[in-house]
């Protein structure tokens, strides 16, 4: 009977002992648990976070979690990074020019479009039969007086025919005539149909968004054998050309200066030199307008968007005048500001940047690159790196956003 007791009293002793360092396990992990764990975050919060990041962070963190992939992929987070970033110049930059079989990239971490859109070429392609030319896809960042290059990893055979938002449009030199359409933050891309095929220093293209429907639009300005001028346009949700009615015969000289978009239309300067007016493209409409310009358009003179609006920039004397034009109806171009101070001969305005607003210039003598602050009034030179530099006509104005031409296509469940 007493060693029953005793037996009694040992199990419920070793049962206190295991119910105790159980429930201290328990307490350690609870703590583990709480000084490991983020602390709830509200979703706006979290979007307001991450808006500040790099895109380059933003590109590997959003495979972080589902809700976290939510956000960046949402078209409220877009857009809002969207208006956050500056802009930058977009370039290409020759690889090779050498007899390929095949358009695989050469390096491991290189994105090449053409392998994209065709990761097999068959034992027909062109590539076979021609000399191809490869690009580096890169931009230039104008901060703190200085000019920082760098690139996306992307390779691609075909040149930079327009930008828009942070898309870019690509000549499709897998099929002639064709083009194609990319995001080369996010690295997505479509194959758009050929329209009319002349040659290319006969033709314009223009990228813009539709202000009244939010899609984007694609304008093709060809010139034909008898010396009009056609015009196609394909919207991007239909990937379909349709004819529209050109401009009128004999207002464009030539097509050497890219269009302009801005105050809901894409515009042209039509001459090299002594350009009395600009070619206007209303988007929405698909209308052509005529617009004359407060002055002559010289060789150094120029028209850039600032802040939503066209501003023509013109030499007069040793300064440089900037005007302003607000709509295409109604009206008129405006005196905006005058530099005084700085000026060159030979500057010749490029675009502005959307967030600091200062006005970026390119010098034609020697290529070097100034930027005048508005509120300082002050025209400064740029400082840049040592090496080879892309010709004006090769630099697009870009913005690196998540832009797509899809909406409400990303989020997952």
């Amino acid at each position: 009977m007493m060693a029953r007791s005793i037996g009694s009293r040992n199990a419920n002793l070793l049962r206190l002992v295991e119910e105790r360092a159980l429930s201290k396990k328990v307490e350690e992990e609870h703590k583990e648990h709480q000084e490991t764990v983020v602390p709830y975050l509200p979703k706006d919060c979290i979007s307001k976070i991450l808006v500040r990041l790099p895109l380059q962070s933003l590109s590997s963190i959003r495979f972080a979690c589902k809700p976290w992939y939510n956000i960046i992929a949402s078209d409220n987070f877009v857009n809002t990074h969207f208006h956050c970033s500056e802009s930058v110049l977009i370039f290409q930059k020759s690889v090779a020019s050498c007899a390929m079989t095949s358009y695989q990239q050469d390096k491991p971490n290189l994105f090449s479009v053409e392998a994209s859109l065709e990761p097999m070429p068959s034992t027909s392609s062109i590539f076979g039969k021609r000399i191809l030319k490869k690009f580096y896809i890169q931009f230039m960042e104008f901060r703190g007086g200085k000019i920082k290059t760098e690139g996306y990893d992307l390779c691609c055979l075909g040149n930079i025919t327009a930008t828009c938002n942070g898309l870019i449009l690509l000549d499709n030199d897998l099929k002639a005539g064709g083009l194609i359409v990319m995001n080369p933050v996010t690295r997505k891309l479509m194959a758009l149909p050929v329209g009319t095929i002349c040659c290319p220093y006969e033709e314009s293209f223009g990228f813009a968004i539709n202000e009244v429907t939010g899609e984007y639009k694609v304008v093709h300005l060809f010139r034909d054998e008898l010396g009009y001028v056609g015009c196609e346009t394909l919207n991007l949700g239909t990937r379909m050309w349709r004819e529209v009615n050109g401009p009128a015969f004999g207002i464009f000289g030539w097509f050497g200066y890219r269009p302009v978009s801005a105050i809901g239309a894409l515009h042209w300067v039509p001459q090299i030199d002594h350009s009395d007016y600009i070619v206007s493209f209303e988007v929405n409409s698909e209308k052509f307008h005529t617009i004359s310009l407060p002055k002559s358009c010289r060789t150094h003179d120029g028209i850039v968007e600032k802040g939503g609006f066209l501003c023509f920039v013109t030499h007069e004397e040793l300064n440089l005048d900037i005007w302003i034009l607000k709509g295409l109806h109604d009206e008129a171009w405006s005196m905006h500001h005058r530099i005084t101070r700085g000026c060159i001969i030979d500057l010749v305005p490029h675009f502005c940047l959307r967030i600091s607003g200062d006005m970026i210039f390119r010098r034609d003598e020697d290529g070097s690159f100034y930027a005048y602050d508005f509120i300082r009034e002050l025209m400064t030179k740029i400082e840049r790196e040592q090496g080879w530099f892309p010709p004006s006509s090769a630099c697009l104005p870009h913005v690196n956003s998540l832009v797509s031409w899809e909406k409400g296509q990303n989020e997952c469940d």
